[in-house]
């Protein structure tokens, strides 16, 4: 099948219309969050991102339309599929609507519940489809196996071991040419087979061959609930550290306290600016909209819009934070400088680092607050206002 008639060269279908039981969450799992963002996204924003991937189709269930709409939100994946009572069925109606938008020539099948597909897994997968109708990714079995008796438990082994040689643990995606593989979906769907776990099983039963390319054990599927803790512990290794700086001042104006890192502190004169100027929260805003590559505090909250006169800072500051998480990732540490010759901090301090502490949803030994002077030099030894610097932390996942 050529581009001329196809709508898509490569298509990708994204299966999550499961419940996930056995994973211990209280709601279907590919919807709950992992390092800050829904489990389904992830593999969502990669597959997006593949240069090879002309689009993403997601099979649902009907009762979690509301669900993938808040945990898609922003991406390009069209109007989603209504999956059937069995995941077969479910892969069926996804390629028939692919199928009723042109068709395609080669489409990937990925379960939701798997988010650390790569790039260099789908490379692989799309470069075997020039030699076979088919093709899945799998890691070769090295454990011992055996089998369990039944009725009894604990279970005792029962029989010999069972041999490992030439037995591969499947992953996905999957890869195919899409017009066998609909063809075989078809045929099976017509004999009333219902039986098969995954799609090579329903391809190689229509007689089609199905080649096996190395997986990776990153790629794991979230199915137990074992499995979310090491879900972090994968992402946790993929992550990058980010540092960012920021830095700001405001000077004195009439008034009768300054806010200060989330605080009130009394003091014969406040600070001026559009909001109620804040300058170790902006400072610090700054420092992780820094970390994060996310410009800086004026660009998010321009001083030139009303709405942010008098607002209180540490809506910019949570507003920093959600960026971060939104990214997957996590803010470790911060550090704010005050830098003025009064107000004393010292008194305050305690206060200070609880407040950004609650702000950033932080422990408050992940938060340091700090104060020193200019030995009566410069602006701020003159007491003509107050300058803060910042310093903050991130992990983020690896793009």
């Amino acid at each position: 099948m050529s581009n001329q008639t196809t709508s898509f060269h490569t298509v990708v279908l994204v299966v999550a219309a499961g419940r996930g039981s056995r994973s211990g969450v209280d709601r279907p799992k590919q919807y709950c969050p992992l390092g800050g963002k829904p489990l389904v996204r992830w593999s969502l924003e990669r597959l997006l991102n593949h240069p090879a991937c002309d689009a993403v189709r997601v099979v649902i269930h009907a009762d979690d339309v509301a669900a993938y709409a808040e945990a898609t939100a922003g991406l390009a994946l069209g109007v989603p599929v209504i999956g059937g009572a069995t995941r077969q069925e479910s892969v069926r109606l996804g390629l028939e609507a692919i199928a009723a938008e042109g068709g395609a020539e080669r489409v990937l099948i990925h379960d939701a519940a798997r988010p650390f597909i790569t790039h260099e897994l789908v490379d692989r997968l799309l470069a075997a489809l020039n030699e076979t109708p088919g093709a899945t990714p799998a890691l070769r079995v090295v454990d011992t196996l055996c089998r369990e008796a039944e009725g009894t438990s604990p279970a005792p082994i029962q029989g010999d071991a069972v041999a490992r040689d030439r037995l591969w643990r499947v992953q996905t995606p999957q890869a195919f040419r899409f017009e066998p593989l609909l063809a075989a979906h078809r045929a099976t769907e017509a004999e009333g087979n219902e039986s098969f776990t995954d799609d090579t099983g329903v391809l190689r039963h229509q007689g089609h061959k199905v080649a096996l390319v190395e997986g990776d054990e990153r790629n794991i599927k979230v199915t137990l609930p074992q499995d979310w803790q090491r879900a972090g512990e994968i992402l946790m290794s993929m992550s990058s550290i980010r540092t960012g700086f920021g830095y700001d001042v405001h000077r004195f104006a009439a008034g009768d306290h300054v806010w200060l890192c989330g605080i009130e502190v009394p003091h014969t004169q406040t600070l001026a600016g559009h909001s109620d100027a804040d300058v170790g929260l902006h400072a610090l805003t700054d420092a992780i909209l820094g970390a994060i590559a996310e410009g800086d505090i004026g660009q998010h909250f321009p001083p030139s819009d009303p709405k942010w006169k008098g607002a209180p800072s540490w809506k910019f500051l949570d507003h920093a934070r959600a960026l971060v998480e939104a990214k997957g990732g996590v803010i470790e540490h911060v550090d704010v400088t005050l830098v003025c010759e009064r107000p004393k901090v010292g008194p305050h301090r305690p206060a200070m680092t609880a407040r950004i502490a609650e702000i950033l949803r932080l422990t408050p030994a992940r938060v340091s607050v700090k104060a020193t002077t200019t030995e009566r030099l410069g602006f701020t030894g003159r007491e003509e206002g107050i300058a803060a610097q910042a310093v903050a932390t991130v992990r983020l996942p690896a793009e």
